[in-house]
């Protein structure tokens, strides 16, 4: 028999192999509404599919085949169906002659890809009944994917949304990123602590990645410029005598919802230009036999790596340009297939810079337009400008991007050379609009002078860009006043916002199935493609046999979840008890903390024998800590030192429970946010860009605590102030009080309950085999409290009471979780992708045909 009880994919064997065996699953019949004789017969293609690519792609049968064959061969039946349509997609914006957009970022967390490849085709019911027939297991199927941790968190994660939303919107788009050997790393706990382990998220066959050799590109490094003169007499430059290292595409699909776009990310390998060193290997010596190779390769060999050395932050440098290069290339190699020169650039592409990691785009453009290509300094930057817009999305000045002089001028000396002559011009017209403002010019020099020279890359990319958008309203108003407040009085028509949305697809339709089963049977199921039909759903948050079978959905997502932490941790959650969650990227303004102090302050009360009066909580942590980033990681350990003595307390059983959840992932995220009661969106105001976990939380029926940060103002304003527990300083509060001088202890001395927590939490109390471990937290809070905890401790409280008394009235708490989803509409990225195209973009949709018979037509490929 073919069923066999699915462990995890590191228990799977390899799964033999490479490619797929041609062959077309293209005749399945479109799932919906499909009669029974159309379903039987769909059932039967697919299973056929499924056979024909266990024996002929992999090598086995129904004996041999191990779990991970059988994902292997599900994923090429699946895949079969969005070859045809893939090729054809790219024949018609060839044939089309289309303007073209190309999303550049560092990082894409695309999550699993088998279920959203099965959602998008719509053929959830013909997979799962011919796979139940085979008496095999669906979920059990998907759980064998290895996830591609190609991202850290939100930005990663918001550009896998918006491939989604310009796929379904049928825009000819490309993501262009780097296919990193080892991903994010995956996250352990040990005694507490965050431990790193590599993410070798290859070491299995990726049957959704095909390799395209045949458009290799060479980028090259350090050398030196020479300058001669041409036959007109006029300069040029020659890069020269360069170390060169080879750029291997491999692409993968991705699927519009609804229609037959399917659009394509390529992501990059570095492979070395040189050969095998046979000599050295022959005479014994192994290691430099393959000094090169290794050397080489390790550009796309580890996502962020660390970068406190030299040679780490040379390493990030040669990331960015390596992509920045290679996608370049690519593009013009793509545009001169129909067009002799690149005069019309502008006209038919639009490159968007995900935040400052891909600006040397900007200097290497320059650079193949002047040096490569001939045209004038003039005629180049008319078009560069053109081409590239930026989407800045942060408000910290450490992560606004540097490079020192010395390291661009030893890695990429023309680019240096053409970033002083940007600067140069640029100065020149700022100095037109302010004469006489020599401060001024100091402050907007793209170069940061001092000991240590450093180009500022954030500046590079909005004086190369014709537009400049933030990701949330406030985002956006406190880049222009303060952030880059000098650029925007220059060019204040360069900047607009476009506030962050997901999919609805992935985060609604495919991760809370009864929840949106529950919502199509009500208002139909236009509100996947379109979110803003959402809105329907809100005349039912008065109606009780709706409350009743959407709190029965809450609970079956809560039981799955805690099955879930059962498993994993072999922990019993409570279902019953209200879930508070706050997950996310562990970082000190995000707050984690303060949700930790509010737990002890809970605890305090317990023991002080008022545990009657609260409400039962499970609180629900997960996130990943900067590898190098210590006080992050300390935070890790405090909020497991927190569990461990809440758990375990006799008193607190039944009221309260703290759990870390390891190793936080798309995958994970998708149980997460359905089972969710509460979403915690606490930074300290004017911090947070946006944010989308917030996003995640309210279209699966959470209510929010925060402050009003990032999107959570756009968020409150869109589902009403009475169902959003607001507490906490303003952006403009916070500003204030440090400019007047805050001391967080004015606030631990008028606030007994805050006072105790500090008590008890600078003690040994939860952790006394180390009384002094927790010293930094503590010390920080005291003395410094950049994030204000202490300020905002108060209000959080009386808001986390708030929350408290709605929940006992479960009724009015879920009328408020549905009006959350009904007026959620506004922030689905298909909106967001809508906006980017009519202020930004300014590409045509273009609707996507088969031939009659279903198969692509010829044509030119990518």
């Amino acid at each position: 028999m073919l069923k066999t009880k699915a462990k995890t994919s590191a228990e799977a064997s390899n799964g033999s192999t490479g490619s797929a065996t041609p062959g077309s699953a293209a005749g399945i019949p479109a799932p919906s509404h499909l009669d029974p004789a159309d379903l039987k017969k769909a059932k039967e293609l697919f299973q056929a599919a499924f056979f024909r690519h266990l024996q002929l792609s992999l090598g086995k049968d129904k004996y041999s085949a191990t779990a991970y064959d059988r994902y292997l061969a599900v994923a090429y039946a699946v895949r079969d169906r969005l070859i045809e349509r893939w090729i054809q997609t790219q024949h018609t914006y060839y044939r089309q002659d289309v303007k073209r957009i190309y999303y550049l970022s560092m990082e894409f967390l695309m999550g699993r890809t088998l279920g959203n490849a099965i959602l998008n085709l719509d053929m959830d019911e013909v997979v799962e009944q011919a796979l139940y027939d085979l008496s095999l297991d669906m979920e059990e199927i998907r759980n064998m994917e290895l996830e591609a941790g190609l991202g850290n968190g939100g930005l990663g994660r918001l550009a896998a949304c918006f491939l989604d939303s310009m796929a379904t919107l049928q825009l000819p788009a490309y993501g262009y990123g780097i296919r990193y050997d080892y991903g994010m790393f995956h996250q352990t706990i040990k005694n507490g602590f965050q431990h790193e382990n590599p993410d070798n998220w290859l070491r299995l066959t990726n049957p959704w990645e095909i390799p395209r050799p045949e458009y290799t590109v060479t980028v090259q490094f350090k050398g030196r410029v020479v300058t001669r003169k041409n036959a007109h007499g006029n300069v040029v430059f020659e890069w020269v005598d360069t170390e060169d290292v080879l750029a291997q595409p491999f692409d993968s699909p991705i699927p519009g919802y609804g229609n037959k776009t399917v659009n394509t990310l390529r992501l990059w390998s570095a492979k070395s230009a040189d050969e095998f060193g046979l000599h050295y290997f022959n005479s014994g010596d192994y290691l430099e036999a393959s000094k090169d190779i290794a050397l080489a390769e390790s550009i796309s060999k580890v996502l962020y790596p660390n970068d406190s050395s030299m040679n780490g932050k040379e390493l990030r440098l040669k990331q960015q340009y390596f992509l920045c290069a290679s996608t370049l290339y690519d593009i013009i190699r793509r545009h001169k297939k129909y067009h002799k020169d690149c005069s019309r650039l502008a006209e038919k592409v639009s490159l968007q810079l995900n935040d400052t990691h891909p600006t040397i785009a900007i200097p290497e453009m320059m650079r193949i337009l002047v040096d490569l290509e001939g045209f004038s300094w003039e005629q180049a930057w008319e078009i560069t400008t053109r081409v590239f817009a930026y989407t800045n999305h942060t408000l910290l000045p450490e992560a606004l991007e540097k490079w020192s002089v010395d390291l661009l001028g030893r890695l990429l000396p023309r680019h240096l050379q053409i970033i002083f002559e940007i600067n140069y011009r640029f100065l020149k017209q700022v100095s037109w609009k302010y004469p006489g403002d020599v401060e001024r010019l100091k402050r907007m020099s793209l170069i940061e002078e001092g000991e240590n020279r450093a180009v500022r890359m954030a500046y590079l990319a909005i004086v190369g860009s014709h537009s400049v958008n933030g990701v949330a309203q406030l985002h956006t108003e406190l880049l222009e006043a303060l952030v880059v407040k000098d650029f925007y009085d220059l060019s204040p028509n360069k900047f607009n916002n476009k506030t962050n949305g997901i999919t609805p697809r992935r985060w609604l339709k495919k991760a809370n199935k009864g929840l949106s089963a529950l919502i199509s049977e009500k208002i139909g199921d236009g509100w996947v493609k379109d979110f803003s039909l959402i809105k329907k759903l809100e005349p039912f948050a008065d109606d009780p046999a709706f409350i009743k079978r959407w709190q029965q959905i809450k609970l079956e997502n809560k039981k799955r979840l805690a099955e879930y932490v059962g498993n994993s941790k072999d922990v019993e959650i409570n279902p019953n008890t209200m879930f508070d969650v706050q997950i996310k990227r562990i970082h000190e303004y995000k707050r984690q903390l303060l949700s930790v102090l509010h737990i002890i302050h809970l605890y305090n009360e317990v023991k002080a024998g008022k545990g009657a009066s609260i409400v039962p909580r499970t609180f629900i942590f997960a996130g990943k800590a900067a590898p190098g980033y210590f006080v992050a990681k300390l935070v890790i350990k405090l909020i497991n030192a927190v569990a461990d003595v809440v758990n375990a307390d006799p008193d607190t059983r039944g009221i309260l429970q703290v759990n870390f959840l390891e190793d936080y992932r798309v995958s994970l995220a998708e149980k997460i946010f359905p089972a969710s009661d509460l979403s915690e969106q606490i930074s300290t105001a004017g911090k947070e860009a946006s944010g989308t976990g917030n996003m995640k939380f309210s279209i699966n029926g959470a209510l929010t605590i925060g402050t009003l940060d990032g999107a959570n103002i756009e968020i409150r304003e869109e589902v009403g102030a009475d169902n959003f527990f607001l507490f906490g300083l303003t952006a403009e509060q916070v500003m204030a009080k440090r400019a007047s001088g805050y001391n967080p202890l004015e606030y631990i001395d008028k606030d007994p309950r805050l006072m105790a927590v500090m008590e008890l939490f600078r003690t040994s109390y939860f952790c006394p085999e180390e009384p002094t471990l927790f010293n930094p937290l503590v010390d920080n809070l005291i003395f410094k409290d950049e994030y204000m905890l202490m300020a905002d401790f108060g209000e959080y409280v009386a808001s986390q009471q708030k929350v408290s008394e709605l929940y006992r009235n479960q009724d009015e708490w879920t009328r408020k979780a549905i009006l959350n989803v009904a007026r959620m509409g506004k922030f689905s990225s298909d909106r967001t992708i809508l906006e980017y195209n009519r202020d930004i973009w300014n590409a045509t949709p273009v609707p996507i045909e088969l031939d009659t018979d279903g198969r692509a037509a010829s044509g030119k490929s990518d």
